[in-house]
């Protein structure tokens, strides 16, 4: 296989001082993505009312709200178009966001579903899918204490899949749809809020034509109850952030280390 570059324009050098700190923080940025991350099911059980389908839509469309007015009011629009020019990346971040997009949904459905065991089974596999695409893709090395870790925690699984009696589609799902759009937030340079912009920008059109739709059928729930418009609003934001922090470590640390 193809490896994939982590970089698709060239970075400045760094001292050897540098690099300590810098690994801290990107494990510092992974380890705040995934603490909220652990956290949100709690914020999505509020909102099980909502049809699932409508709910990432809202997800999407206002996490778009939250990242383009920080880019407006950072005048960062020049930029940002600029990047329409390399095709490769602009591929990549469309990939992204349908990966993101298809994580999301799953997500969100098998937590409002009752499917919190396979759920959990999702993000406990992940890391297990970031060192194999790290080492396959990346060309990432494992240290031997490392591959030891890796093994038990495989076997982990292995156990918990023979538990669980059948073979946990939501959980390889989840697990394979968020490795991949890892390593693909890893091969792009730009700034993580950019990326951020330009994936939600892709599927703007898409979620205000479905909930412009729901709105003429007479069925979305937007615009009836103040606190479900916060919460939906709010919703946005709790998406934004685990993922511009993640985005943000990726471009830091190896896969084997965010796994």
């Amino acid at each position: 296989m193809t490896k994939l570059d982590s970089n698709t324009v060239p970075s400045p050098a760094r001292s050897t001082n540098d690099v300590g700190p810098s690994i801290n923080l990107g494990l510092s940025y992974a380890i705040g993505a995934y603490f909220i991350w652990g956290l949100v099911p709690l914020f999505w059980k509020q909102l099980a009312y909502v049809n699932s389908i409508e709910l990432v839509v809202h997800r999407m469309l206002w996490s778009f709200v939250f990242v383009a007015a920080y880019v407006l009011l950072r005048q960062d629009w020049k930029v940002l178009f600029g990047y329409f020019k390399d095709k490769v990346l602009i591929r990549r971040l469309a990939a992204a966001s349908i990966l993101f997009s298809a994580n999301a949904a799953i997500f969100i459905w098998a937590v409002n579903s009752g499917h919190l065991i396979e759920t959990s089974m999702g993000y406990f596999i992940n890391p297990l899918f970031n060192v194999t695409l790290g080492v396959i893709i990346f060309g990432e090395r494992l240290r031997p204490l490392q591959l030891l870790a890796i093994s038990s925690a495989a076997a982990g699984v292995l156990y918990y899949v023979f538990a669980f009696g059948a073979v946990p589609i939501i959980a390889l799902s989840l697990a394979l749809t968020f490795s991949v759009y890892g390593a693909f937030k890893k091969s792009i340079s730009i700034p993580a809020v950019h990326g951020m912009a330009i994936e939600t920008s892709f599927v703007l059109i898409p979620c205000l034509m479905y909930l412009g739709f729901l709105e003429w059928q007479g069925v979305g729930v937007f615009g009836n109850d103040l606190k479900t418009d916060v919460m939906l609003a709010l919703g946005g934001f709790i998406t934004l952030m685990p993922l511009l922090l993640f985005a943000s470590a990726a471009k830091i640390i190896s896969m084997t280390a965010l796994g």
